[in-house]
């Protein structure tokens, strides 16, 4: 069985079942709905006690349990640039803004990357009157680059100077 395989599988169940995804992130747990759901997508693993309950959950195999505690090969599954809308925009966003978040991140923090593994991101529900809005807050932790073999008291990393 390959990886797509299994997801397809889990998403079958949950039509089949009438799960939300709140509902099965309720019944796993553990850690952030984000990464619970994209575990089951087939982007992240699931550390051996979640991939346990959404295996029982699912009624998988113990093959298929342990694929979930597999570390994937992330990022399959999406053509680039990506087509579906809802995934583009978030692209275009990045294409636009990337530059500007860029140099802000360079000028507040110096030369180096916000992370996407040290990372956290929360999204929530706004209600407005001309139509509820989606808010999405990212924490990453900041990575400097490292200048290796420095030399002549150049510092080892691009901290803000």
């Amino acid at each position: 069985m390959k990886r797509a395989d299994l997801t397809e599988k889990i998403l079958d169940i949950k039509r089949e079942k009438g799960w939300t995804w709140a509902y099965i992130c309720g019944e796993i747990g553990g850690m952030s709905e984000v990464l619970v759901i994209g575990a089951l997508l087939g982007q992240h693993k699931l550390v051996k006690p979640l991939a346990a309950k959404a295996a029982k959950l699912f009624g998988l195999t113990e093959m298929e349990e342990r694929m979930l505690n597999e570390v994937p090969y992330r990022g399959t599954g999406t053509s680039m640039p990506p087509t579906d809308p809802l995934i583009y925009r978030f692209y275009e966003m990045v294409l636009v803004n990337g530059p500007a978040w860029k140099a802000l991140i360079e000028e507040e923090f110096g030369d180096g990357i916000m992370s996407a593994i040290d990372f956290d991101l929360k999204m929530e529900r706004l209600p407005n009157e001309k139509g509820d809005r989606v808010k999405m807050t990212m924490s990453g932790k900041f990575l400097p680059f490292k200048y290796y073999d420095n030399e002549q008291g150049i510092p080892a990393y691009g901290f803000k100077e």
